[in-house]
């Protein structure tokens, strides 16, 4: 019986392991802004694939952070000169999108589609729809996880128009559990986010720009790594700037930590 189920989960094993390697062809790559960045991903975001993006802690359940990375991600994606005329699309769990913030973040109000599902089964169903649709660049999606299946029916959608897709992981408020962060998975990268102390503004007053800690915690192709990020110049300050959207304040993950000095007692 031991014999038996060790086949069994060794045959698991490696069906989920060919399901991780199934992938689409890549359509192109999108710059974050820093070479650091974009080593690990091979390049660049890859495009035409979908990408899952998630909070820690309290940002499990607001989503506030990983929503604005992604809205500077969707940004930067609809200002290349390949995604002329396209739209964003954001399926929401809660009408609790702010345009004119999303518009500070280089995210046009005017290319962007936002559709409220009422489940988690409808809004997987309308990000699938979506990335299929002719005309729409990327998909925003606010999901409570996305299993292998809907995985592999999300990257088929992406190869159909050469959409890209970002699911957002938000944890129900009120409690239940967040999502599992790595293991099996279809996406292209799995990032974690949080927020993190912005510099002053010009003259040392006010907030400067919004900045975050970023977790590549998957990277088909890639490596992890860990940063602090600060948002790129956009909106009104131009397509050029949205087209490079992070700049690397600090490195975290990539940067070994020396060792501890040994010292003696005098005396």
């Amino acid at each position: 019986m031991d014999g038996d189920r060790r086949n069994r989960l060794a045959a698991l094993r490696a069906d989920i392991r060919r399901l991780e390697r199934v992938a689409g062809p890549v359509r192109g790559r999108l710059s974050l802004g820093d070479p650091r960045l974009d080593s690990a991903l091979g390049g660049g975001l890859p495009l035409g694939q979908w990408h899952e993006i998630g909070g820690e802690g309290a940002e499990a359940e607001t989503g506030a952070a990983p929503a604005a990375f992604a809205a500077r991600l969707a940004a930067a994606l609809l200002a290349r000169p390949d995604q002329r005329g396209r739209s964003a699309v954001w399926i929401l769990r809660r009408d609790d999108l702010f345009p004119p913030g999303l518009a500070g973040l280089g995210l046009p109000a005017d290319r962007l589609v936002g559709v409220c599902a009422r489940d988690e089964a409808e809004a997987l169903a309308v990000a699938e729809d979506a990335l299929a649709a002719p005309g729409v660049g990327v998909v925003l999606a606010e999901v409570g996880a996305v299993d292998l299946t809907a995985g592999r029916r999300l990257q088929l959608a992406c190869e159909a128009r050469g959409g890209t897709g970002l699911m957002l992981l938000r944890r129900p408020f009120g409690g239940g559990t967040a999502a599992a962060t790595t293991g099996g998975t279809a996406a292209a990268t799995c990032w974690r986010v949080s927020p993190a102390a912005s510099a002053p503004g010009p003259g040392g007053l006010g907030l400067g720009a919004p900045r975050w800690r970023l977790r590549l915690v998957r990277s088909r192709g890639g490596r992890t790594g860990d940063w602090r990020v600060e948002a790129g110049a956009g909106g009104d300050e131009g397509e050029a700037d949205v087209a490079h959207p992070l700049r690397l304040v600090a490195e975290l993950g990539d940067r070994d930590l020396a060792a501890p000095a040994a010292f003696s007692a005098a005396g």
